[in-house]
């Protein structure tokens, strides 16, 4: 069996994102302790993991050199917090998005920690000012938000508070390489981060067009899955810019009079509820029931698509 890498990383929090950091860093050889505050948690994540990892193994669509039996060897459990961290070059921590919650957990952690551990949140959209002002190893701690379901999805936002020290955002880029994932560098805290603020801009405007009858929900879905996110899967908008003309400025002289335009004609943020809400989910329930059973086989079937584009990708990688 490959040697693990050296130093260990914890995982706090053995939910959905919890239990994906810990095959992730088990992928790229880490020794994993996931921690939680009851045994019987514990249990239950680690007989997920095991599962899932032998599923993917099955399928061909395991992560990292080593089988599932190695990756999974790697990973162990544990209830005590200071136990967990004796020794750990790197926490991520996983509870849910509640700031007072998360607060409780950093404190307890800057008690315990030592000089050279870096602490991370996978907040995805809690401010990093928030959730480490006053720790004593406040250079340490950084938000890395993982995009759920993060063993499909590779984007890592990195997300330094005013104090983080830039030694922890380049020890934790090169982590996230090194496991396979795709971080980038939020050079300042902003609330929702990118990818939030990204998304929520299109939800919003696709909200509108629902409300004002302009598409149907549906049809709004399609737009996206069959037309912008084809490209958007392989370069982002500004690259689009770039390649739709003969580059970004020959882009703007042509069409920025018109996205402005257009831009002026949208409308206040929507207020996601009312009769719109009714519209939206019946349209969803008639293509997905939301039932659990349901839900659940959807979203196996979108996670094999993620790793099959995942996989399309790697082979596709411009020269």
């Amino acid at each position: 069996m490959a040697s693990p890498a050296a130093g260990g990383v914890v995982i706090v929090g053995s939910g959905l994102i919890g239990r994906s950091w810990a095959m992730l860093f088990a992928s790229g050889g880490f020794k994993v302790k996931l921690y939680d505050i009851e045994q019987q948690q514990i249990t239950d994540a680690l007989e997920s993991i095991r599962r899932e990892m032998k599923f993917l193994e099955m399928s061909g669509s395991l992560k990292g050199s080593l089988s599932a039996e190695q990756q999974l060897s790697l990973i162990s459990g544990c209830s005590n917090l200071t136990e967990a961290v004796e020794g750990a070059m790197h926490i991520q921590e996983c509870v849910p998005e509640n700031l007072e919650m998360k607060q409780k957990i950093f404190a307890q952690l800057d008690r315990i920690a030592d000089d050279g551990v870096i602490i991370g949140s996978s907040s995805s959209c809690l401010l990093p000012s928030k959730l480490f002002t006053g720790l004593a190893h406040v250079k340490q701690c950084i938000v890395a938000h993982p995009v759920n379901p993060p063993y499909y999805v590779p984007l890592v936002e990195l997300v330094p508070h005013p104090e983080t020290a830039p030694a922890t955002m380049d020890r934790t880029y090169a982590l996230m390489r090194k496991i396979g994932q795709s971080p980038v560098r939020v050079l300042k805290e902003i609330d929702g981060f990118v990818l939030n603020r990204l998304q929520y801009a299109i939800i919003s405007e696709a909200w509108r067009l629902v409300e004002e009858e302009i598409v149907s929900p549906n049809d709004l879905d399609l737009v996206m899955s069959d037309g912008l996110g084809m490209r958007y899967a392989f370069i982002g908008p500004l690259e689009t810019m770039h390649l739709n003309a003969e580059g970004v400025i020959s882009y703007c002289e042509r069409y920025s009079e018109g996205m402005k335009r257009v831009l002026e004609t949208f409308g206040p943020v929507p207020e996601f509820s009312g009769a719109t809400v009714e519209k939206v989910n019946e349209d969803m329930c008639m293509k997905v029931p939301d039932d659990p059973v349901h839900l659940a086989s959807r979203r196996q079937w979108r996670d094999d698509c993620l790793m099959k584009l995942s996989r399309l990708k790697h082979q596709i990688q411009p020269q």
